[in-house]
């Protein structure tokens, strides 16, 4: 099989396709075929060995797949020819992959792989966010940002979803409009508003009581300001490339909170299986609908890299790995 593979020289400019040999899957592993792989800012941060999760080089990236189970042992849940998406730890950019059977989420027939590759980082990040380090209720009011993200699009929708009023912000009027179309009431440009007190208005001086944050840097810093008396923010991860330097001052005097938001199976199995749940729920009954704004190549991982890391997409960027 074919992998793209990280070696010594760090980033983009360091991966390379290479032939490999993948071992047979182990007591709760299933080797599965490939067929969507999808890409995550942390892609880009593992890369550059500056994520917290830090591989021995060298390795294979990829943590979000989705394909057909090839071979499973015979005492596995799963067999051969079940449709499948997964977390993986790394390695999923490579035609096949080793996955955990407890990390496995089902994707029904009617929906493509491709969307199920949506699934196990960005939806399951956003419903541990609005699900479990808190419980959105519909008085809530939900401000999410880079709302035409990965993670942003996940979160509004689930917001939505449990009854919320979901102010989104985005740097232009397309990502913004695309946030509507998936749930958001109120857009906020803020490329080019002053969009602190654009929340304000629109919370009628009250604030947002929950403000979901990928971005980072000096919009999670601004982001105290509009924040409501006893409100969270929940610290996702850092888009901006800059780990905000939060007033402790403003959190003392609304009463608030900053919490950060992650999760792993080791250590949250139990959580985790109510999360997967409920987003299969949600998406049988259409109150979810992942976005997949582009779809690259297998060969084209490099240049689909650079898409995600200029902030040129919308959704979930996808590599096509096999056939659909």
């Amino acid at each position: 099989m074919r992998q793209w593979v990280s070696g010594q020289k760090l980033g983009i400019d360091g991966l390379k396709i290479e032939e490999a040999f993948i071992a047979d899957p182990g007591d709760n592993q299933i080797l599965i075929d490939v067929q969507a792989a999808a890409l995550n800012f942390s892609d880009l941060l593992m890369i550059e060995d500056t994520y917290q999760v830090r591989p021995p080089r060298p390795f294979t990236p990829g943590q979000e797949v989705a394909g057909v189970v090839i071979d499973a042992p015979a005492a596995s849940p799963w067999k051969t020819g079940d449709r499948i998406a997964s977390k993986v730890d790394w390695g999923g950019f490579a035609e096949q992959a080793l996955v955990r059977a407890d990390m496995a989420i089902r994707i029904p027939d009617a929906v493509d792989l491709a969307i199920g590759a949506a699934l196990p980082v960005v939806y399951t990040t956003a419903m541990v966010a609005l699900g479990e380090c808190v419980v959105v209720t519909p008085n809530d009011r939900v401000l999410v940002h880079a709302a035409a993200g990965g993670i942003g699009l996940a979160a509004v929708e689930i917001a939505k979803a449990l009854g919320a009023d979901v102010i989104a912000t985005a740097g232009t009027k397309a990502k913004l409009d695309l946030a509507r179309q998936h749930g958001a009431d109120v857009l906020i440009d803020y490329a080019t508003d002053d969009w602190v007190s654009a929340v304000m208005d629109a919370t009628k001086g009250k604030g947002a009581n929950l403000i979901v944050d990928p971005v980072g840097g000096r919009i999670g810093e601004l982001s105290l300001k509009c924040i409501a008396r006893d409100g969270t923010l929940l610290i996702v991860g850092f888009a901006s490339g800059q780990i905000p330097r939060l007033e402790a001052h403003r959190l003392l005097l609304k009463r608030a909170a900053a919490r950060g938001v992650y999760w792993n199976h080791d250590q949250d199995g139990a959580m985790l299986q109510r999360v997967n749940g409920r987003l299969s729920e949600m998406l049988d009954a259409g109150r979810i609908n992942p976005l997949v704004d582009r779809q690259f190549g297998f060969d084209d991982l490099p240049a689909a890299l650079q898409a995600l890391q200029s902030r040129r997409t919308v959704g979930k960027v996808v590599l096509q790995v096999g056939a659909k």
